[in-house]
């Protein structure tokens, strides 16, 4: 099935979500889901879809994989326990990615064997967080958090204003980053009685 297929049978209108919180009780929603793919190096979008809340993570998993490789190449795919499918790691072996998937735990008649993580996979898979930093800064700071608009390409169109937002934050904070590291403080070059910018 060709990517383009995989994202026609995407559902797209508004639903209501349901998941499990850490505690153990139900959180519902109605709306839309965002899911998108980051790059850890310096967490950026690399690109993203909009789904009904209803729809779970590993259903947009491969188009998201596909759209993405179109776009940049990288070599290992971190996801949690919510990605644990067959589909999905054949999908990541094809792109030639390593994949580090936490498994779940399923009652089966033949159990399949338990993967363990190198040291090295363990301090890689930590990094999964990423996304979820991102989901609250797109929530907390970029006015993803309550939507006033109804249908998903204006729901789209909102959130895509606070993903461009993020990103050029992101770059910013790298740019910053290493201008800081490569001199402690920038100096105009004027005596510091003159200075106005230090």
């Amino acid at each position: 099935m060709t990517r383009e297929q995989m994202l026609a049978e995407l559902p797209r209108q508004c639903s209501l979500g349901v998941k499990k919180s850490s505690k153990g009780y139900r959180q519902y929603w109605r709306g839309y889901k965002l899911h998108w793919d980051v790059a850890d190096g310096g967490r950026i979008p690399i690109s993203c879809l909009l789904t009904g809340a209803s729809v779970h993570d590993s259903q947009v998993a491969i188009p998201l994989m596909r759209l993405s490789a179109e776009r940049v190449s990288w070599s290992c795919d971190l996801m949690d326990s919510a990605y644990d499918a067959k589909a999905i790691r054949q999908e990541s072996a094809k792109l030639r990615h390593e994949v580090l998937i936490k498994p779940v735990k399923r009652k089966r008649k033949t159990p399949t064997p338990d993967i363990e993580f190198s040291d090295d996979q363990k301090q890689r898979f930590k990094k999964r967080t990423i996304v979820e930093q991102l989901n609250a800064r797109l929530k907390d700071e970029f006015g993803a958090r309550i939507i006033y608009v109804r249908g998903a390409s204006k729901i789209m169109a909102h959130l895509m204003f606070g993903v461009v937002v993020l990103t050029v934050d992101q770059l910013l904070r790298r740019v910053i980053d290493a201008s800081s590291r490569a001199s402690f403080l920038y100096h105009c070059g004027l005596p510091s009685e003159r200075c106005v910018c230090c």
